[in-house]
């Protein structure tokens, strides 16, 4: 049988079953593992509320039933219908008999009712077929030895399984006395850390399946826990067809040779205040004009400031914006982590229908990478996006105003790209000027000219070629002697 024939039981939590292909395999047991306040019980409640019209019962040594119903209710994860089987020790104020105590010098197999058989005999009353225990930790000082711990624990999770249960169980990640050894008596691992830059799971075992390796983000809030899986673009793709993409503006497509291509990367590349957004700004003016629903996701200024910016070289931008043909996105990079950015455009993609994205710009998404490395997670978003039939424009911005050193990207990505388009300044008649020239094409020809380029209340305007002229790309350009022409020199 094949791992795509497997039932699975599905966690609740989208992201988590994605990473896991699908969820659990039933019956079995899995340990959930992180320290205080990593979402381990949020966890779980996702589980037991997910198991549809099967039961669910939940066991709590810690908490008692109406401190998790409450807790449970504050954020939106209700536990109406779900079984309580309280075994956290009472306060000792409480009236008699209004919860069950246990000694903590208790051990399980001493005589009448232990902790162990009152999870048995409570599991086959009430026949559940998700169980979750939170937490095993509480269990390890009930007992007098690691050995016997290890036996109680499998004698418990046997006796649940058989029973027809998939048992989550949650311990404690750091305790002083180390909860190692439940790895080795579950069928998976799912550990929950905070790191510096958030908090990440990790899944690290799963028995009888294949899961996506490595760490993901996720977030909690208001409605529980979200999980963003790292993004693998071979997992993803579909079938498109390939044509070229106007700009709207007949001598950029001029230059570009009829515009730039469906499901190719497009690098607009200068200095600041060139006109990259702008230029960018065009080809999704004119996507979204004709009916193309486009996206721009911008860490760099404020959807009104981009909105200003269009209407004074007269981009329709807020008539698109309001039509819904157009998004524009405005990301706070230190919000952000690269996981929850690529969950947001897959959402964008896959569901509604978006067919042309822009990033503006990397150095605003480097903000949000964090000390990753930026160049594996802008590859893989954009590898996604190509596999996906989208058109992608990634604006770059370089150190440099001029110089004899010309780059195309202080981050070493121009690799990446299938066109790149070169936006530069440069010192003419005593003016600073700008210009627009292609530097790449793989789907095809395109012209090697120079062109002087400039943004007006009139839109964007490309000029003739810059013929008689030397050292643009260096920002001081030359006239070319009558000599030197004749002479083939530039």
């Amino acid at each position: 049988m094949s791992e795509s024939d497997v039932t699975r039981a599905e966690t609740g939590i989208p992201g988590l079953d994605e990473i896991l292909h699908g969820g659990l395999i039933p019956r079995r047991t899995y340990l959930v593992w992180g320290g205080p306040g990593t979402g381990k019980t949020t966890l779980g409640v996702h589980f037991l509320r997910h198991s549809g019209d099967g039961r669910a019962t939940f066991i709590t040594l810690g908490e008692t039933e109406a401190q998790l119903r409450d807790n449970a209710e504050r954020v939106g994860l209700s536990l109406d219908g779900i079984d309580v089987l309280d075994l956290s020790p009472a306060d000792a104020d409480a009236d008699a008999g209004s919860a069950e105590t246990y000694d903590l010098l208790e051990a399980w197999e001493v005589e009448g009712t232990s902790i162990h058989d009152r999870i048995v005999e409570h599991a086959r009353e009430h026949a559940p077929v998700r169980v979750f225990i939170d937490s095993l930790s509480q269990l390890r000082y009930l007992t007098p030895d690691t050995f016997q711990f290890r036996k109680q624990v499998l004698s418990l999770l046997r006796q649940l399984t058989a029973a027809g249960a998939t048992v989550l169980l949650t311990a404690e990640m750091g305790a002083e006395a180390s909860d190692d050894d439940l790895q080795f008596l579950s069928d998976g691992v799912i550990r929950l850390e905070r790191v510096p830059t958030g908090r990440v799971c990790r899944v690290t075992k799963m028995r009888g399946s294949d899961f996506q390796d490595g760490g993901h983000y996720y977030a909690l809030g208001h409605g529980g826990m979200i999980i963003y899986p790292r993004l693998v673009p071979a997992r993803h793709g579909r079938g498109y067809e390939h044509e070229s993409v106007s700009s709207g503006v007949a001598e950029i497509d001029a230059l570009t040779n009829g515009g730039i291509e469906r499901g190719t990367i497009t690098m607009l590349t200068g200095p600041s205040g060139v006109g990259k957004t702008s230029l960018g700004a065009q080809f999704i003016g004119a996507a979204a004009a004709r009916g193309e629903r486009s996206v721009i996701y911008n860490f760099d200024e404020s959807r009104a400031t981009f909105e200003h910016r269009c209407k004074r070289i007269g981009l329709p931008i807020a008539r698109m914006l309001d039509s819904g043909q157009l998004l524009f996105e405005e990301i706070e990079p230190l919000h952000y982590n690269p996981d929850q950015f690529a969950f947001t455009v897959r959402e964008e993609v896959e569901r509604r229908g978006v067919r042309i994205v822009m990033i503006d710009s990397l150095s605003g998404y480097r903000q949000s990478v964090r000390g990753e490395d930026l160049v594996e997670r802008v590859h893989a978003l954009c590898r996604y996006l190509v596999n996906m039939g989208i058109t992608v424009i990634v604006v770059n911005e370089v150190h440099s105003v001029a110089g004899q050193e010309f780059r195309v990207t202080e981050h070493g990505m121009s690799y990446l790209a299938d066109t790149i388009i070169m936006l530069r300044y440069l010192e003419l008649d005593g003016e600073l000027r700008k210009c627009i020239g292609m530097l790449k094409k793989r789907t095809g020809d395109f012209e090697k000219s120079l062109r002087e380029f400039d943004i007006s209340a009139d839109g964007l305007r490309v000029g003739e070629p810059l013929r008689g002229l030397r050292g643009v790309l260096r920002g001081v350009p030359e006239e070319v002697s009558s000599t030197d022409a004749r002479n083939g020199k530039r």
